[in-house]
């Protein structure tokens, strides 16, 4: 069987990694690669694969295309607004979205506070995933900070889906105002300015999922905060999210001490 991760760029993904010391763990002969799909190119790299895949594991530019494709579709990704998993079964391929409980689990894992609000630095889809995440876990106001509201439309759309209702806000990744126990980051390491990282210095809880290049600015002012900041890191999610993955894959238990011994 095949499976593999799409998305552009790949070269740095480290899902092989995760999901070949899964199979490893269970004796499994199969086969996970990366493969470099640019934005648009989802529904022809789908056509050409034959019944021996299995899985696919979907990363940026591609997590709403890959709704457009699957033939059913979760309501976890349907709440998204963007999946990261298709699994190939009788010809179909479904679509799940296994960042939502992945970024809960996550956080979880790290810090057992309260969480009444918090920020997501980003709009695009992995914040709608992570910020749904934040509201089934209890926050009930959200601040989203943008470059441009308008390009956080989608992401609005998904948080306003969640059977909680939380508040949202909108306002600008400029100068807006961190608010609440956790902030994560959903955007790239050179976006991070010293007025951003100055602006998460106090908050409880840093989530940064950003996993390369490594530490990010903000990963590595909460290592040398002087108050203590709890660091959930972008190994944290894409373990979790690709245990819950490969269970969808295999239909067998994920070994977590397995998969996060195989990082580097």
């Amino acid at each position: 069987m095949k499976c593999g991760v799409l998305g552009d760029p790949i070269a740095h993904s480290l899902s092989p990694v995760l999901h070949r010391a899964a199979y490893a763990a269970w004796g499994l002969d199969w086969e996970y690669d990366a493969h470099r799909v640019p934005a648009g190119g989802l529904a022809r790299f789908v056509d050409g694969l034959g019944p021996q895949w299995r899985g696919l594991s979907i990363t940026a530019p591609l997590k709403r295309e890959a709704l457009q494709l699957a033939d059913t579709v979760s309501p976890m990704a349907t709440m998204a607004g963007a999946a990261n998993t298709l699994v190939h079964e009788d010809g179909r391929w479904h679509a799940d979205n296994t960042d939502v409980p992945g970024a809960a689990s996550a956080l979880r894992e790290r810090w057992t506070g309260q969480l009444r609000a918090a920020t997501v630095v980003g709009g695009g889809a992995t914040a709608a995933s992570v910020g749904l995440a934040l509201a089934g876990l209890g926050a009930r106001t959200l601040r989203l900070l943008v470059r441009e509201q308008a390009r956080a439309a989608e992401t609005l759309a998904a948080l306003a889906r969640h059977p909680s209702q939380p508040d949202v806000e909108v306002v600008s990744l400029q100068d807006g105002e961190v608010l609440g126990e956790v902030v994560v980051s959903t955007i790239p390491a050179a976006a991070q300015t010293p007025a951003l990282v100055q602006r998460c210095a106090g908050v409880r809880v840093v989530f940064e999922v950003v996993y390369h290049p490594w530490p990010t600015p903000l990963a590595e002012a909460a290592l040398a905060s002087p108050v203590p900041q709890v660091l959930v890191t972008g190994l944290d999610l894409l373990v979790h999210q690709a245990a819950l993955q490969f269970e969808q894959f295999t239909g067998r238990p994920a070994s977590l001490p397995a998969m996060r011994g195989a990082l580097p």
